[in-house]
């Protein structure tokens, strides 16, 4: 008998959202962190004058909540893999839902950066279930190519958010944001409802809800995971450190509106829309090596244009950026899919380390970027540049090494 593929078992199942649903859903839930960060960007200086806090306390709204959903994930996809992913995503909706509230009604900077902690929680649940189903229901290159197109349609959450953002403090203050992101969590978790689970029960691990959280250790421990992980979270750092000072340089360097600034990040991010697109139409067959090799270069050539030319106007600050951002949007489908061809099982514990790392190497970005260094624009560069060669001389060093990664070493 014919053995049937993961796609035909699973996918079968979705009788209330079918495929096409399943890949809207998948989409929706990979859009959950750049909603939660880039809608109210355009209002962080604003937030930051109404609660008279300084940059640093404020940016720590954006630093927490990046943290507690480093620790979510880490959680919550190991969890997955004993409970099923639907129980998951659904809790972590109804959290995620309740703290949105809390951070709308927040009347202090502190309450806000707590709620902003469980939002963090929530969001965790939501995103680390959402890369364990593509692993659950698609394989090969048709894993590579649907990672591809959630990734390249979950980029419009960062292109529209700070234009929506910029719209709603029109009509209101920073509030407005977090009853936007309390709606899409209602939202996410009527789909949830819709969902029928991809884990089968013959994949869920059997043992303890303490050691299905043990597994973390088990899948950590390989190298052929762990490394290539580290090295490809390190692109999260500039990147994200980019996310958390692009509106005090927009509105602070470069003297542009709350809406012009939006504008301009939603153009970075239209152009990384054309991240993945670009990676299936011409470098899914490519070389890997050589392939994450040249985006760390392209990426370490973008840090050295911001550092020397990149205050002189806001257009060609954009110009200098869109380089690194579009080489990670370029690498992304293309990592997560290396990275789940390391381990066999543990999909949701895999899941949960590879966006954990990657959250932390983001929140490093974003703390180190937040300090007063001087010039805004030159440290940002000077970030890019330092994370872009750490990423090519880490990256050589691991190809030059006896350590296998199937899917580059073997390719």
């Amino acid at each position: 008998m014919e053995k049937t593929t993961a796609l035909e078992i699973q996918t079968a199942g979705q009788k209330y959202l079918g495929n096409t649903g399943l890949i809207i859903f998948i989409v929706l839930m990979n859009m959950f962190v750049p909603l939660s960060i880039d809608l109210y960007l355009p209002a962080l200086p604003g937030l930051k004058d109404y609660f008279g806090s300084g940059t640093a306390l404020t940016n720590m709204t954006l630093s927490i909540f990046m943290f507690f959903y480093a620790i979510g994930i880490l959680l919550w996809g190991p969890i997955s893999d004993k409970y099923g992913r639907r129980p998951v995503i659904a809790l972590g909706s109804l959290i995620y839902i309740a703290s949105s509230i809390s951070c709308s009604l927040a009347p202090n900077i502190y309450l806000l950066i707590a709620a902003r902690a469980l939002q963090g929680v929530g969001g965790g649940a939501i995103i680390s279930s959402s890369f364990a189903i593509v692993k659950d229901c698609y394989t090969g290159k048709k894993r590579e190519k649907i990672l591809a197109v959630t990734q390249s349609i979950s980029g419009i959450a960062p292109m529209v958010a700070p234009v929506l953002g910029a719209w709603i403090l029109k009509f209101t203050d920073w509030r407005g944001a977090f009853w936007i992101l309390a709606a899409v969590g209602i939202f996410n978790f009527l789909l949830t409802v819709l969902y029928q689970d991809t884990l089968r029960d013959d994949e869920k691990y059997t043992g303890s809800l303490l050691g299905s959280l043990s597994r973390l250790y088990v899948v950590g421990k390989n190298k052929s995971f762990t490394i290539p992980n580290l090295i490809f979270s390190v692109s999260q750092l500039p990147f994200m450190g980019y996310i958390a000072v692009s509106s005090y340089i927009y509105v602070n360097y470069f003297g542009l509106s709350e809406q012009a600034y939006s504008y301009f990040f939603a153009a970075n991010s239209c152009i990384t829309i054309l991240g993945p697109i670009i990676y299936v139409r011409f470098f899914i067959n490519h070389d890997k090596k050589a392939l994450a090799m040249g985006s760390f270069v392209i990426a370490a050539i973008s840090g050295i244009l911001v550092m020397t030319i990149g205050g002189l106007s806001p257009y060609i600050f954009l110009v200098c950026i869109v380089a690194m951002s579009m080489t990670g949007a370029v690498m992304r489908p293309f990592s997560i899919n290396v990275l789940f061809e390391q381990q066999k099982g543990d999909t949701g514990t895999a899941s949960s380390l590879f966006n954990t790392v990657f959250t932390l190497f983001g929140i490093l970005g974003m703390t180190i970027a937040s300090f007063d260094w001087g010039n805004i624009i030159v440290s940002l560069g000077a970030i890019i540049t330092a994370a872009s060669v750490l990423s090519i001389i880490s990256w050589y060093a691991f190809i030059k090494s006896p350590i296998p990664c199937k899917g580059v070493k073997n390719a």
